[in-house]
């Protein structure tokens, strides 16, 4: 042999050496170093991990009544991945399904893609890679031919599920308390990593408003899951692990089904007939505030929807209608985040401020028709000269001239058009004092905090607004002026003064400011919670809903309780001396008319009327009240945009509200002795609703 033949030989026997040496290296590696990887994606391939849902825990009134609880339903949900590992991407597959359940291919397909910018309803606004329920009201019969012959649905399942249900007792929907639900979407699986700490899968259901958002991780439970064998075609053969899912807790309530009911009842024919009467009346609220704890018993909200509607998927035209203007937009909730001009309900803190500002509460002040503030005048309702009064009058009659005449010495002692550097402000700190241009802090989400306008808010918005405004004063308005001449002449002169000086607060903005007018916006919510403080005795309360969480069995997990009431600075005298002018409003003044023949022995009920006026819309109609006089237990409000005065639509329901709670003469009282229960209700039962 040759040299170079033995060289060839030798070279061989080294690559040949080298290629065993990485070939047992690589075995050494795949066996030892990462062994145990590999045998988890083996036991992957035997075993398949299945989510169980937690049942969801119930919404409960006072009383223990569900406002919200499960049924169970035959669910059919189909898995997108495994359709589309078909070879016609599921397509044979959906038409089988459709035919079974009734429908048709088209409307199959369009429950199961996925909802993203253009995609209509019905569409799956969850995750992609979770069963997506296309039918939860499914006949025994047809879900048996999907059980029975897997072989033709691969994919498709049918089983019993929990479902939300909205029983409504006693008419009590309260929607935009209760919120609804939706699946959890990708994303939020994406953000959420650690799932067994948050709960969260990718077959959950999470609250998306009221309620359901707020006290979602009590009602969610903890899902658990199943861990099945299964052979090479994915077919089960047994359950190798388990573990069982927690319920959800229950979330007992401050609102009472029965008041809650008749507040919604009440702000309907509120509605009706003041639409009877010509009226617009396009939107609504009542709320009914216990004033010893600031506990909601009712909240009413018009518009309204059924929230059922949720349940089982939505057609892109019933959201529409959900969200659009065209149908008042009856997912907001008027209650929390309505913001109106509250008119002369605002007067109790003009009240309180004035007297706090060193005007006499046992003065005598005159009610003019007309009081120039600067160079305009400002007219009392109707332009009424009601002569020398009381404040105690001035509340009874509401006498707008009087409060006029406050805000305008209080403009001028804090130096008027060139402001001192510190202005006093009385009314403004006093409605903020009041809770008004804040958020109350209920527990429910997207709450709003209405506005209390002041030099800083209007110097900031004029910086906002100012070239709009003076494109405005310059050019005008010429195609309004071709069909409303006046008008435009109008918007003109606004726009020329707010753009030469539309920073600077005008003595007409402390006038209105003082009856509840010009850029003040309240919420309903922050009204009756002013009106429960001057009812008991001048504390702020936090409102809640929330009043425990509580398992299933009756075992309380805890108790939702509020932060401790802020003191009003409002001296005991002047509280009780607007509580007793209140009174008289109901008897003998602005709201005499709306409590004709209300029978004040079985309660004795004081309050506001409020007339808003607002620019090319009808007045907003309001009425704050709280009762028994001698003995508060409820403050009740009620407003409703484009009602007209605040006795002809807001006062009469009220007065059904009062009379519902506490009986007629003809009807049954729903608060026995206008008592709320005083203990915790016993739980109605677990699980899923037979």
């Amino acid at each position: 042999m040759n040299s170079r033949t033995h060289f060839r030989l030798v070279v061989l026997y080294v690559l040949v050496g080298a290629l065993l040496l990485v070939l047992v290296g690589r075995m050494w590696a795949l066996q030892v170093l990462e062994g145990a990887h590999y045998r988890e994606i083996a036991a992957q391939n035997r075993t398949r991990d299945i989510v169980v849902p937690a049942v969801r825990g119930m919404i409960l009134d006072d009383r223990g009544e569900p406002l919200v609880r499960n049924r169970s339903a035959l669910v059919v949900s189909v898995n997108r991945t495994t359709l589309s590992r078909q070879e016609d991407g599921g397509t044979a597959v959906l038409k089988r399904l459709s035919g079974v359940l009734g429908t048709t291919y088209d409307e199959m397909s369009k429950r199961i893609r996925l909802c993203g910018p253009g995609i209509k309803r019905p569409c799956w606004p969850g995750s992609p890679y979770q069963p997506i329920p296309v039918e939860d009201h499914v006949d025994p019969k047809r879900a048996l031919q999907i059980m029975e012959r897997q072989e033709y649905f691969p994919g498709v399942t049918a089983q019993i599920q929990a479902v939300r249900d909205y029983p409504a007792p006693q008419g009590a929907s309260a929607a935009q308390v209760l919120g609804y639900l939706q699946p959890v979407t990708q994303e939020e699986l994406d953000q959420r990593k650690g799932l067994k700490v948050t709960g969260y899968s990718g077959v959950d259901l999470v609250g998306r408003a009221g309620l359901e958002a707020q006290y979602d991780a009590a009602l969610r439970g903890e899902p658990g899951f199943r861990r099945v064998l299964v052979d090479s075609q994915g077919r089960v053969t047994g359950t190798a692990e388990e573990q069982q899912a927690v319920a959800g807790s229950n979330i007992v309530t401050s609102i009472d089904a029965g008041v809650q009911g008749a507040a919604e009842k009440a702000l309907k024919n509120a509605i009706d007939n003041a639409r009877r009467a010509g009226r617009p009346a396009d939107a609504g609220a009542a709320a009914v505030m216990d004033v010893r704890t600031g506990r909601m018993v009712a909240m009413a909200s018009y518009p309204t929807y059924d929230p059922s509607i949720w349940t089982g998927g939505i057609s892109q035209e019933e959201y529409d209608a959900l969200l659009g203007k065209k149908q008042g937009e009856p997912l907001t909730s008027r209650v929390t985040q309505g913001q109106f001009a509250p008119g002369s309900t605002f007067k109790i803190s003009s009240v309180s401020a004035a007297v706090n500002d060193g005007n006499s509460l046992s003065g005598i002040y005159d009610c003019p028709g007309s009081y120039n503030v600067g160079n305009r005048g400002f007219r009392n309702f109707e332009g009424q000269a009601l002569g020398p009064m009381t404040l105690h009058t001035a509340l009874v009659k509401s006498c707008d001239t009087i409060f006029y005449r406050f805000a305008y010495q209080e403009w001028q002692r804090d130096g008027g058009m060139k402001p001192k550097k510190n202005p006093s402000d009385p009314m403004v700190k006093m409605a903020r004092h009041y809770g008004f241009g804040t958020r109350t802090g209920i527990d429910l989400p997207s709450e709003s905090a209405g506005r209390i306008p002041d030099r800083g808010w209007k110097k900031n918005f004029w910086k906002i607004t100012k070239d709009a405004n003076c494109k405005g004063a310059k050019a005008g308005y010429p195609e309004l002026a071709k069909t409303d001449p006046a008008r435009a002449a109008y918007l003109k002169a606004v726009a020329t003064e707010n753009c030469l000086e539309g920073y600077v607060w005008r003595p007409g903005d402390a006038a209105n400011f003082s009856v509840g007018q010009g850029d003040v916006l309240v919420t309903p919510l922050q009204l009756v919670r002013a009106y429960a403080a001057v009812a008991n005795g001048g504390k702020l309360f936090t409102p809640r809903l929330g009043v425990a969480v509580v398992r299933a069995d009756g075992t309380v997990v805890r108790r939702i309780d509020a932060p401790p009431p802020v003191k009003l600075p409002v001296a005991p005298k002047v509280l009780t001396y607007m509580r007793n002018a209140l009174a008289d409003v109901t008897k003998s003044g602005t709201a005499a008319g709306a409590f004709s023949g209300f029978d004040f022995k079985r309660v004795d009920v004081g309050g506001k009327t409020g007339t808003a006026e607002v620019y090319g819309k009808q007045d907003t109609s309001w009425f704050a009240s709280f009762g028994p006089v001698k003995n508060p237990r409820f403050a009740v409000v009620a407003m409703v945009s484009q009602g007209g005065t605040g006795a002809s639509t807001a006062g009469p329901a009220v007065r059904e509200i009062w009379e519902a709670m506490y009986g007629t003469k003809k009807g049954k009282a729903i608060l026995k002795d206008g008592d709320l229960p005083s203990e915790l209700p016993k739980m109605p039962g677990a699980g899923a609703a037979p």
